[in-house]
């Protein structure tokens, strides 16, 4: 995915400002904050996915039951006993 223009000027600013970071101490707290922003934008992407496509466990329970209709229940396409746990 390509940064936009805006986008590529943070990225050069932010860049610039870790490079001229000589303590420790405060580049290891911008990496705390860099990792909980990037955890908490994952968190986001994954649930506006999960609000534009539907559960996939639930998906994936519908397809299968339409497989099930569609071929009369044929035995085979039920899904896999589960394993004992070990």
């Amino acid at each position: 995915m390509q940064l936009s223009t805006a986008q590529s000027f943070e990225m050069e600013r932010m860049r610039r400002t870790i490079d001229a970071t000589s303590d420790p101490a405060a580049l290891r707290a911008l990496c705390r904050k860099l990792l909980e922003a990037w955890m908490s934008q994952k968190a986001a992407t994954q649930w506006a996915m999960r609000q534009q496509l539907g559960r996939p466990s639930q998906i994936a329970r519908d397809a299968a039951q339409a497989l099930l209709q569609q071929n009369g229940g044929t035995p085979g396409l039920e899904a896999p006993p589960k394993r004992p746990a070990a």
